[in-house]
């Protein structure tokens, strides 16, 4: 799979990358959001729910309480995870993951703790912080190249 690097400058490229993924996201896909805390996995899934939903005042908690929240857009059904306080990766299955997989687009932060549950095919962004900004790794299919 290919690997493409993005430097994030500030939190406009940010939610910029957040768009373009968006447009490019569809039913059935995963993205792994993986970076220590304060990488800006959060910025990045509420970037991506915003343009999805064509709103960009939509509100987006961060679900690290509820550790799911779904959201219905016009490009289809979005769940946003957050796995961080999960102890065991069967725990997804309480969260409605089989249902997110089947026809939805899964957003997951901390998604290593989903071990052996984790889908081979899906795109990984790894973001940490450069400077004043950020680096986003993306790891996945061709049609996220062109970002």
């Amino acid at each position: 799979m290919p690997t493409f690097s993005l430097s994030l400058p500030d939190e406009a490229a940010t939610e910029r990358l957040g768009g373009a993924l968006a447009q490019k996201l569809r039913p059935r896909d995963v993205v792994a959001l993986q970076g220590g805390l304060g990488a800006g996995k959060t910025t990045l899934a509420r970037a991506i729910l915003r343009a999805a939903s064509g709103d960009p005042d939509l509100i987006v908690p961060s679900p690290t309480f509820t550790l799911a929240e779904v959201y219905d857009t016009p490009r289809g059904t979005f769940w946003h995870f957050d796995l961080y306080r999960l102890e065991t990766p069967e725990q997804v299955f309480e969260l409605g993951w089989e249902e997110a997989r089947a026809d939805g687009v899964a957003l997951v932060e901390w998604a290593d703790r989903l071990g052996p549950l984790l889908p081979a095919d899906r795109l990984t962004v790894t973001l940490a912080i450069e400077g004043e900004g950020r680096r986003a790794e993306l790891l996945g299919e061709a049609r996220f190249g062109d970002l």
